[in-house]
């Protein structure tokens, strides 16, 4: 379904089911051909760059959502060449509709037009998180103890960077996740990814 602001998607399989929003303005600025400002990558400069302005996002876009009444949850964000995307997870306690999507992708937009933050062309998505939500947060993996997550660590602890197991403590600054009976502590800012499990 099309509206005057934005189109509605919504994906049925994969780690992005949910709900999706493009918005119209943003596909208005895609077809308008602006070209990127970086026009050559390399890809620790694009890594770095990348995650700046998703701080950079975060701090701009949060603050909004919150009074809207939902958790930005994530954002995920690609940029370079002709297929930028910015993705935007966003949550609440009796879950996350089609109008939660298209309201918050309004509002994003509106910033974005004025703020213009980003380089180049991109799509903006809103989404509600998915059963194998990322946990980015103290709060989610306090939110979450007792379940199934895969973790992944930006550098090896004790020979490995991947963890899939049950987590059984969080605090602010650490997690504990036993695998095969083995209890592992891992701190939260060595934490390059981590989702939830989907109880099948």
């Amino acid at each position: 379904e099309v509206g005057r602001h934005a189109a509605r998607v919504f994906a049925g399989k994969g780690p992005d089911k949910g709900f999706f929003v493009i918005s119209r303005m943003i596909l208005r600025r895609i077809k308008m051909g602006f070209m990127p400002i970086f026009c050559f990558w390399n890809k620790k400069l694009r890594r770095f760059i990348n995650v700046m302005s998703r701080e950079k996002l975060i701090k701009l876009l949060e603050p909004t959502i919150e009074r809207m009444g939902f958790e930005l949850a994530d954002l995920e964000l690609k940029l370079g060449g002709q297929d930028g995307l910015l993705r935007i997870f966003i949550d609440k306690d009796d879950g996350i509709g089609v109008d939660d999507c298209e309201s918050v992708s309004r509002q994003v937009s509106a910033i974005l037009d004025v703020e213009d933050p980003l380089p180049g062309n991109y799509t903006l998505e809103v989404s509600s998180p998915g059963l194998d939500r990322t946990l980015t947060k103290p709060a989610h993996f306090q939110r979450y103890m007792g379940a199934d997550v895969r973790v992944k660590l930006r550098f090896p602890l004790e020979g490995r960077r991947n963890f899939r197991g049950s987590l059984t403590s969080a605090d602010e600054e650490k997690i504990e996740v036993e695998v095969d009976g083995q209890s592992h502590s891992l701190a939260i800012a060595t934490i390059e990814s981590a989702r939830l499990i989907p109880s099948l």
